[in-house]
């Protein structure tokens, strides 16, 4: 299964990228699984990163959301601005 994966604000800066293309292990089907997983593949700021909100096809979503082939999963933290 082959997703999208966006990174926003800080995680952007901390990753060095805007987003991946990603292929998944079996058994990697939920929002909570792909970002366990992408801590364990390098990106351990997305394991350290608090109130973490993710989007599942612009749509927000939970650490239980699927996740299917072909999404797009957005990953931002909570940001401010003036």
């Amino acid at each position: 299964m082959s997703v999208r994966v966006l990174y926003f604000a800080s995680l952007k800066e901390a990753l060095g990228t805007g987003g991946e293309t990603v292929d998944l292990p079996a058994g990697v089907n939920t929002v909570g699984g792909l970002r366990e997983w992408l801590a364990g593949q390098g990106r351990a700021r997305l394991a350290s990163a608090g109130n973490l909100r993710c989007a599942v096809n612009q749509d927000m979503a939970g650490p239980d959301a699927a996740v299917a082939d072909g999404d797009e999963i957005a990953f931002f933290p909570p940001v401010t601005g003036g």
